[in-house]
C-alpha cells in the first residue's frame, strides 16, 4: 500500500470577551489540495475555540492513521499535548478540568492518527495562521450563533458548587 501524503493542519480560535461570542478556523493541506473549515458559538472561551479548531480539522481528515502536522498559536493546546499536561488530566480524571468535553473528544481523533503538533507565533504574519485567525474572527462575528451548551453547562456546575 502507497504511503499517503502528510496533511498539514493550520488552526485558529477567537473569542470576544472571552467568554463572549468565538469562532475557530482550520486550514487543512494535502498535496495540493487546501480545504478551509470554520464554526462558532454565540458564548464560548478562547481556549475552546482554539481547540475546537483542531478537533474540527482532524475529524474532517477521511482516512485512518494520517500523518499530521499541526501548526497552532495556542500553547494551551500545543502544551497541552507536547508538555504531557493532557496524560496527567486523563490521569486523574479531569478532575476539575475545565473543557474536559473537548479534550476527551481530541482523544478520540488523535488517536486515529500519527500527530505532531508544532507552536507558531500569532499575529505574526504567517500565511496560514493569518487566514485561520481571519476565518475564526469571521465566524464569532456571524448572526445567529448557537451557544456552546457544553461550556455553559460546565460553567454553571463550577458555580453550583464553588
Amino acid at each position: 500500500m502507497a504511503q499517503k501524503e502528510k496533511i498539514f493542519l493550520y488552526t485558529d480560535g477567537a473569542s470576544s470577551g472571552n467568554p463572549g461570542p468565538g469562532g475557530w478556523g482550520a486550514v487543512l493541506k494535502c498535496g495540493s489540495l487546501c480545504k478551509e473549515l470554520s464554526g462558532g458559538f454565540s458564548l464560548t472561551t478562547n481556549n475552546r475555540m482554539e481547540l475546537y479548531a483542531v478537533i474540527m480539522g482532524l475529524e474532517a481528515i477521511k482516512w485512518e492513521d494520517a500523518q499530521v502536522e499541526v501548526y497552532s498559536d495556542s500553547s494551551y493546546v500545543v502544551n497541552a499535548v507536547n508538555e504531557g499536561w493532557l496524560d496527567k488530566w486523563l490521569a486523574t480524571g479531569f478532575r476539575k478540568k475545565k473543557n474536559s468535553d473537548l479534550w476527551m473528544r481530541f482523544l478520540e481523533v488523535y488517536r486515529r492518527h500519527t500527530v505532531t503538533f508544532h507552536w507558531i507565533k500569532g499575529h505574526a504574519g504567517h500565511p496560514w495562521n493569518e487566514r485561520c485567525d481571519a476565518l475564526a474572527t469571521a465566524a464569532a462575528a456571524l448572526p445567529g450563533l448557537p451557544r456552546d451548551e457544553a461550556y455553559v453547562k460546565e460553567e454553571e456546575e463550577n458555580n453550583l458548587f464553588s
